[in-house]
């Protein structure tokens, strides 16, 4: 456990954490059980995440809903925790929940463009099987959610990837995202006349969804580039 508690901690130094070091070696934090790091990542509580960290917490250690401290620190908008995290030795940013998701497509739903760039940096998965990043970027209804799909589409992100019930990215944006995200979708490259098993195109994810800005944006799509004489 020492052994372990030295690594940890060095590997925190690295990380420019020195001043956070001081401040539990001389009994500032005292805080370290499982509750307590787990409310901390929540919390966005840095200072109280160090301690059980520096005693030798594993870092990937999940709650009792099956979450690593990085998916609970995106989910709750903890940035400061969670790009930190992101950047921790040792942390596997491939991570799964209960639910399938990774660190990566919480901070593609929850708009946290600067934490998918570092989840992207250090290894996370652009490309998972079933439900993708670019699946979770595409239905963020927010002002970040047009640079989430370009950083995704820079990284080889498939854009049209298919869920396992063949839901695209672009069905997702069409019904719930922002029509920006839609019509970059569609410029680059995605296929509207994609179905998924429920046979619902694009166009009947926005109808479905009463988007009628994002069908018309698909209408006027198909329309142009619809074969002369076709339409």
């Amino acid at each position: 456990m020492k052994l372990v508690a030295e690594a940890q901690r060095r590997r925190l130094l690295k990380a420019g954490l020195c001043m956070a070091w001081l401040g539990v070696a001389t009994g500032e934090a005292r805080a370290g059980s499982f509750d307590d790091f787990f409310a901390a990542a929540k919390r966005n509580n840095l200072s109280a995440l160090l301690t059980p960290l520096l005693r030798g917490f594993d870092v990937n250690t999940q709650d009792e809903k099956g979450q690593h401290a990085l998916h609970v620190a995106l989910r709750a908008d903890s940035l400061e925790v969670a790009l930190f995290l992101a950047n921790l030795a040792g942390v596997n940013v491939n991570a799964t929940t209960p639910q399938g998701e990774t660190p990566l497509m919480i901070a593609a739903l929850r708009g946290h463009t600067e934490a998918a760039k570092v989840l992207i940096r250090n290894g996370a998965d652009v490309n998972k099987a079933g439900w993708t990043p670019l699946h979770y970027a595409a239905t963020h209804a927010g002002p970040a959610a047009k640079r989430l799909v370009e950083l995704l589409l820079e990284n080889h992100a498939y854009i049209d990837a298919e869920s396992p019930n063949g839901t695209t990215p672009l069905m997702m944006a069409a019904q719930y995202g922002e029509p920006e995200v839609l019509s970059l979708l569609l410029a680059e490259g995605a296929d509207p006349l994609l179905r998924n098993q429920q046979k619902l195109s694009a166009l009947d994810f926005a109808i479905r969804g009463s988007r009628p800005t994002s069908a018309e944006i698909l209408q006027a799509h198909n329309k142009a580039t619809q074969p002369k004489g076709k339409w």
